[in-house]
């Protein structure tokens, strides 16, 4: 099974960079596995997740538990996807309209971030969080199964 661990975030601007310091932490560890990093999910993501059975998409949030929500996402149409900078939900439906095919399967890991300001680094609670996060991920990759990451949800959509 092709996966792809898409983080995106500003890391520029403190645990905003929580998506993107996931699949820096993983990808050395799973070389078969598509990791990229961005700062925003755009429509140009579609040719990415067209290469994959399974996406796990990585970003940072705030007012979430910590250490981390992890949601099973399908497609919904909103106002990001008349923009450059497309919702997780937005990207997918992107993916349809453009591929005239349903999407991957695709899963949202939302960590709990706590500062968001300019040009700091991960706050210690959110450097926790990625802890915890790596782990769990770490397990979904080793066993890429849809029921297996369906079963892991944190939240329904």
């Amino acid at each position: 099974m092709r996966v792809l661990l898409l983080g995106y975030g500003n890391p520029g601007r403190g645990d905003d960079g929580l998506g993107p310091a996931l699949v820096e932490a993983l990808a050395p560890k799973f070389p078969q596995m598509a990791a990229v990093v961005a700062m925003q999910l755009q429509p140009e993501h579609v040719l990415e997740l067209a290469n994959c059975d399974l996406a796990l998409l990585a970003d940072a949030g705030t007012d979430i538990p910590s250490p981390f929500t992890f949601e099973h996402l399908s497609p919904r149409r909103d106002l990001s996807a008349f923009s450059h900078s497309l919702s997780p939900w937005a990207l997918l439906a992107v993916y349809q309209e453009t591929l005239k095919a349903p999407p991957p399967s695709t899963f949202l890991l939302t960590i709990a971030g706590a500062r968001f300001d300019f040009g700091e680094s991960l706050s210690q609670r959110a450097q926790q969080n990625l802890e915890a996060a790596l782990v769990f991920v770490e397990k979904l990759v080793r066993q890429p199964e849809l029921e297996r990451w369906k079963q892991a949800c944190t939240s329904c959509p």
